[in-house]
């Protein structure tokens, strides 16, 4: 339980970093799905601001405890382990996810593909980090 709560925590902290510079980095390369965002269907509500900051250590937490029961399945080098728990992460939660909120929500087709990305990412490094913390 100790290296799957240290594990967690520690792909918490490197993606919430990546977030942060995900956030930014999608403000300058793409402004117009960045403006996207000032849509009313998005809460602004600064009270809610923590949530936004929480969300990479609940999504490592999660990974990380699945990490851990799925470790033994998957084969290869650092790299490929990491890159295939990304993938596999991203079509068993993320694909259905988006393709509910694209179908019934009035999101862009950019936001949604953003967010896939963002999934898949997020995925990969966990899985890197989790490769690193508890092989």
């Amino acid at each position: 339980m100790k290296k799957i709560t240290l594990a967690g925590l520690a792909a918490g902290f490197v993606l919430l970093v990546l977030s942060i510079l995900g956030l930014y980095t999608t403000i300058w390369l793409l402004p117009g799905v960045a403006s996207q965002y000032f849509d009313p269907a998005f809460n602004t509500d600064p009270g809610r601001t923590m949530l936004y900051y929480a969300h990479p250590f609940i999504i490592s937490m999660a990974l990380s405890w699945f990490w851990s029961r799925f470790k033994g399945v998957l084969t290869g080098s650092f790299i490929s382990r990491g890159i295939e728990f990304g993938v596999i992460y991203t079509l068993i939660a993320t694909l259905p996810m988006m393709w509910l909120i694209y179908s019934a929500m009035s999101v862009s087709f950019a936001i949604v593909a953003t967010w896939f990305v963002l999934a898949l990412i997020q995925g990969t490094i966990a899985g890197l980090v989790f490769e690193k913390m508890n092989p």
